[in-house]
C-alpha cells in the first residue's frame, strides 16, 4: 500500500469549490489543521499589529548610527543588553557587544519575516497574499531598501563576532563568573585557525534574507513592482552586487528581472552586463518579457485597482473560513446565497437520502467490473440526468 489514508481529512482553504457546490455535507468535515493554520488562526485577529511591531523591531535593529540619527530611535532594542554600571568596561568592547546584539535581532526577524511568508504560501496562497499585503501597507519595502542602502561589503565584513559566545562554540566553553562585564577575545579562548576571517555570515544571512522578501513581495505584482523603480532601488541593488557571494547575486538579478521592463530603453542600454547575467544565472519562463517589455506597461494608476481587489477578494476568503475569529465582522462582504441557504441544502440532502440504493452482498468485491460496464464503457447524457433530476426535485417541492 502507498500509506495514504483515504479518508484523510481535507486541509482548510484548498476546496473552496467544492465547498460552495455541496457545503452542507462539507461543513461536517473535520479539516486538518496543519502548524501552519493554527498560527495563522491565532495571529489573524491582530495580524497587522505583529506585522508592524516585528518591523519596528527590524528598523531599530538594522538602523546605522546616521539614520538612527534622522529617525530619532524611537524604540530601543537594547535597553536590557545596556549594563547596569555607568562604565563597565572599554566603550570599544562595549560597542562591539552592542553590534553583536544588533546584528542578532536583525537576523532573527528577518528569517521570522520569511518563514511566514514561506509556510503561509505552502498552507494556502491567500494566507500568503494576506500577510503580502499587511507587509506591504506596513511599508516593509522602504524599510529594506533602506537597509541595503549602506556600505554592504563593510556590513557583510563587520567583525562584531565573539566567538567564546557564538553557535557552536558557545555549547563547549564554559564562561567566567563576570562574562557579562567582560568580552572575551578570540585568541584567550580559541586557536587562530579557528576564529571567524573574512565574511560574518550572520550578517549575510540577514542581507539574503531582506532581498528574498522583497522578492516574494513583488513577484508577480507588477504595481509592487513598480514600487521599487519609485523607491530608486536600481542604484542600491547595484551597490549590493559588490557583495562577493553567489546567492546575494541571484535574488538581486531577480529583482532586476522583475522591474527591468520598468526602468527604460536607457538603462538597459547602460547596464547590459546586468542583463547578461540575468541571462546567465536566472531561471526563465517562455513567455518572459522582461527584457522588451514596453514601456506603456507601466501604469501606476491601475495599482490601487489591483489591491483593492486583492483585498476585496481577501475579505470573501476570510468571511468563509474565519469569520468567526475576526474582531470586527461590520466590513467583511456576505457570502452567497447558494452556501447560506440551509433549507436548499436540506431539500438536496433529503433527496439524496431517498434515492439510495440497497446493494448485493457481492457488489464491493465485483464494483470494478461493474464500473467497467456500466460506467466507463457506456455513453451517457449527463445533460438529461440533470434535467430528470430537476424536474423531480421540483415536483417533490409543488407537492409540499
Amino acid at each position: 500500500s502507498s500509506g495514504i489514508n483515504a479518508e484523510w481529512p481535507l486541509r482548510p482553504g484548498r476546496h473552496e469549490e467544492k465547498m460552495c457546490n455541496t457545503p452542507k455535507r462539507n461543513r461536517k468535515i473535520l479539516f486538518f489543521h496543519p502548524p501552519a493554520e493554527d498560527l495563522y488562526r491565532a495571529m489573524l485577529p491582530k495580524m497587522e499589529d505583529y506585522i508592524i511591531a516585528l518591523l519596528k523591531v527590524l528598523l531599530a535593529s538594522a538602523s546605522t548610527p546616521l539614520s538612527k540619527a534622522k529617525t530619532g530611535g524611537s524604540l530601543n532594542v537594547l535597553v536590557d543588553v545596556l549594563p547596569e554600571d555607568p562604565n563597565p568596561i572599554e566603550p570599544q568592547r562595549l560597542q562591539k557587544d552592542l553590534n553583536r546584539h544588533k546584528e542578532i535581532i536583525t537576523k532573527a526577524v528577518s528569517a521570522s519575516l520569511l518563514l511566514l511568508l514561506k509556510h503561509f504560501r505552502l498552507n494556502h496562497v491567500y494566507q500568503f497574499e494576506f500577510i503580502s499585503q499587511c507587509m506591504f501597507y506596513a511599508n516593509c519595502i522602504p524599510l529594506v531598501l533602506k537597509f541595503l542602502n549602506q556600505d554592504m561589503n563593510m556590513y557583510v565584513t563587520a567583525d562584531n563576532s565573539i566567538p567564546s559566545l557564538d553557535f557552536p562554540t558557545c555549547l563547549f566553553f564554559i564562561p567566567p563568573p563576570n562574562i557579562g562585564h567582560t568580552i572575551i577575545e578570540p585568541h584567550d579562548t580559541l586557536p587562530d585557525d579557528i576564529s571567524p576571517k573574512g565574511m560574518c555570515w550572520r550578517n549575510l544571512f540577514s542581507t539574503v534574507n531582506m532581498l528574498r522578501i522583497i522578492q516574494k513581495l513583488t513577484k508577480w505584482r507588477p504595481p509592487r513592482t513598480m514600487m521599487l523603480n519609485v523607491f530608486k532601488s536600481p542604484p542600491i541593488l547595484k551597490k549590493t552586487l559588490k557583495i562577493s557571494h553567489w546567492l546575494v547575486h541571484l535574488y538581486v538579478l531577480k529583482l532586476f528581472k522583475l522591474q527591468a521592463k520598468y526602468l527604460g530603453k536607457n538603462w538597459r542600454k547602460a547596464n547590459m552586463k546586468i542583463l547578461s547575467s540575468i541571462y546567465q544565472h536566472v531561471r526563465h519562463r517562455l513567455l518572459d518579457d522582461w527584457a522588451y517589455g514596453s514601456d506603456l506597461d507601466t501604469r501606476q494608476w491601475e495599482a490601487p485597482t489591483e489591491e483593492q481587489r486583492l483585498k476585496s477578494t481577501l475579505q470573501m476568503y476570510h468571511a468563509m473560513w474565519y469569520r468567526d475569529l475576526l474582531p470586527d465582522t461590520s466590513q467583511l462582504p456576505d457570502l452567497p446565497s447558494h452556501i447560506d441557504d440551509e433549507s436548499t441544502t436540506d431539500d438536496v440532502q433529503k433527496f439524496i437520502d431517498d434515492c439510495q440504493v440497497e446493494l448485493p452482498k457481492d457488489f464491493e468485491s465485483n464494483y470494478k467490473v461493474w464500473l467497467e460496464r456500466e460506467v466507463y464503457d457506456k455513453e451517457h447524457d449527463w445533460d438529461a440526468m440533470l434535467d430528470r433530476f430537476n424536474y423531480n426535485f421540483n415536483c417533490d417541492d409543488s407537492s409540499t
